[in-house]
C-alpha cells in the first residue's frame, strides 16, 4: 500500500498540497488520453461550453471505468486513504475531465477560490445558498506541464489553515457572499508530467492559470468524501485536519500546531 512520506505528509500540512511523481501509470493516462480525445472527435455543442468549462468536459465519460481508474486503479486511492484513514473513503462514482484551451490576450491571473459554493452564475451545478465541502481533492495531470501559464492547476500555499482560522471567528456561511479577505502569498502555478498526482486540502485556495502555451492542458479532478459524512460537513471547515487523521500524530496534539 503506498504511503506519502514524512516529508510529504509535512508539506501536505503546511502547504495545504502535495505533488507525487508518477503516481498515475502511463497506461492508464493514456487509456485516459484515448478515450476523451474520441469523445472530442465527436463534436462539442458550443451552448454547453460553459458546463464543459465550470463542470466537467466529455460529461458521458465522468463516470466510466477508463476515468475512475485513474483514481482507483493507481496508487492514489492508497495514498488519499493514508491521509483520511483505511477504508474511510466514500467510493468514486466520477472524475471532473478538465480542459484548458490555448487562448490569446494578457497574462491575467484569476483570484483563488474553494470548491463547493456556488458560483453567481449557477455554472458549477452547487445549489445557490448551500456549501459542499469535501475531504480532499486529487489532480492527476493527463498532459505535461513543463511551464508554467500553460492551463496550470494554481495553489495558494498554507490558505487552508488561513481560510480555516477566517471561518472559526466568522462563521462559514460567510462564504455564500464573499471569499475571505485574508492576507494571500504568491500563488504557485504547478508544473510536472503526465501521471503526477496533486493531493489538495478542500480549503487550499486554488484557481486555473492561463493558458499561453500552444498545447491543451489535460487533467482529471477527483473529489472526495469520507464515509463518515453527508456533502456538507461545516466542521471540517472548521478544523481542518478533523477528517485527515493519518497525520494527526504530526499536528502536536492541540489546536496551538494547527
Amino acid at each position: 500500500m503506498a504511503q506519502l512520506t514524512r516529508e510529504l505528509q509535512e508539506t501536505l500540512i503546511r502547504d495545504g498540497y502535495v505533488q507525487v511523481p508518477g503516481a498515475v501509470p502511463r497506461p492508464l493516462v493514456d487509456a485516459a488520453l484515448r478515450a476523451i480525445n474520441h469523445d472530442l472527435s465527436q463534436g462539442m455543442d458550443p451552448a454547453k461550453m460553459w458546463q464543459y468549462h465550470s463542470q466537467s468536459f466529455c460529461p458521458e465519460l465522468r463516470a466510466k471505468k477508463v476515468i475512475r481508474d485513474l483514481f482507483d486503479a493507481s496508487a492514489a486511492a492508497s495514498l488519499v486513504e493514508g491521509i483520511v484513514g483505511p477504508g474511510a473513503l466514500r467510493t468514486v462514482d466520477e472524475g471532473q475531465i478538465a480542459l484548458r484551451f490555448p487562448a490569446l490576450g494578457e497574462l491575467t491571473l484569476n483570484q483563488p477560490h474553494v470548491d463547493g459554493i456556488a458560483d453567481p452564475k449557477g455554472h458549477n451545478g452547487v445549489p445557490v445558498g448551500t456549501i459542499l465541502n469535501f475531504t480532499a481533492l486529487a489532480c492527476v495531470l493527463l498532459s505535461d506541464l513543463p511551464t508554467t501559464y500553460a492551463g496550470n492547476f494554481m495553489v495558494w500555499p498554507g490558505t487552508h489553515r488561513t481560510f480555516a482560522a477566517y471561518l472559526r471567528t466568522h462563521g462559514v456561511d460567510t462564504l455564500l457572499s464573499r471569499m475571505p479577505s485574508v492576507p494571500l502569498p504568491q500563488p504557485v502555478q504547478i508544473t510536472g508530467r503526465a501521471g503526477d498526482l496533486i493531493i489538495a486540502h478542500h480549503l487550499l485556495g486554488h484557481s486555473v492559470a492561463p493558458n499561453h502555451s500552444p498545447n491543451i492542458r489535460y487533467a482529471c479532478f477527483f473529489r472526495l468524501w469520507s464515509k463518515h459524512r453527508g456533502q456538507a460537513f461545516p466542521p471540517a471547515m472548521l478544523d481542518e485536519f478533523l477528517e485527515w487523521p493519518g497525520v494527526a500524530h504530526l499536528l502536536g496534539g492541540s489546536a496551538d500546531a494547527r
